[in-house]
C-alpha cells in the first residue's frame, strides 16, 4: 500500500501533530535548518546553511507525551529515525511515519520472542504488506514492550 506523499519535513511534522491530536498527547518539537545545523551535514563548511544546489534542508526532531515514549527525527532525506520505548527503527521513509504511529498508538503493535535463538522484537505492521522489526535487548524490556507480548 502505498502512503500519501509528504514532500517536506515540516509536512511530516504537520501530521505527526494531527496524530499526536487524534490520540490526545502532547508533543514538542525542534527544527534545525541550514546545511550547519542538520546532523547528517557534518562536512558542511562553516556559516554554510544552504546545500550546494542552494537548497535549504530542514531536520525536526519531534517528541510524543505517553506510554510509550515515542520520538521522531525526520531528515531532510526522506527518512526518519523512529524510537519507542529505546528500541530505534532507522531509516523508516518519511511517508510511512504517520501509518507507523498510528500502529503504534492504536495497538497494533507488538513483541515476539523465541527461545532458540533467544530474542526479543518489537513488531511494527503496517497497512499492506509492509512490516518494521527491531530487536529488543532483553535488559531493555519496558512494561509497554512486554504487555504488548504475542506468544509464537
Amino acid at each position: 500500500m502505498t502512503h500519501p506523499h509528504l514532500p517536506t519535513t515540516e509536512s511530516a511534522v504537520t501530521a505527526i501533530r494531527k496524530i499526536a491530536a487524534d490520540h490526545g498527547l502532547e508533543m514538542a518539537v525542534t527544527d534545525d535548518i541550514g546545511a550547519d545545523q542538520t546532523s547528517r551535514r557534518t562536512s558542511a563548511g562553516v556559516f554554510t546553511v544552504v546545500d550546494p544546489d542552494g537548497s535549504l534542508p530542514h531536520e525536526a526532531f519531534v517528541e510524543l507525551s505517553g506510554v510509550p515514549t515515542v520520538s521522531v527525527r525526520v531528515f531532510p532525506e526522506d527518512d526518519a529515525k523512529i524510537t519507542v520505548d529505546n528500541v530505534e527503527f532507522h531509516d523508516v521513509p518519511r511517508d510511512s511515519v504517520p501509518a507507523f504511529l498510528r500502529s503504534v498508538y492504536s495497538g497494533l503493535a507488538y513483541t515476539k520472542g523465541r527461545l532458540f535463538p533467544p530474542g526479543q522484537w518489537l513488531i511494527v505492521p503496517l497497512p499492506g504488506d509492509e512490516t518494521y522489526k527491531e530487536l529488543v535487548a532483553i535488559a531493555a524490556l519496558t512494561p509497554w514492550l512486554s504487555r504488548s507480548a504475542r506468544i509464537s
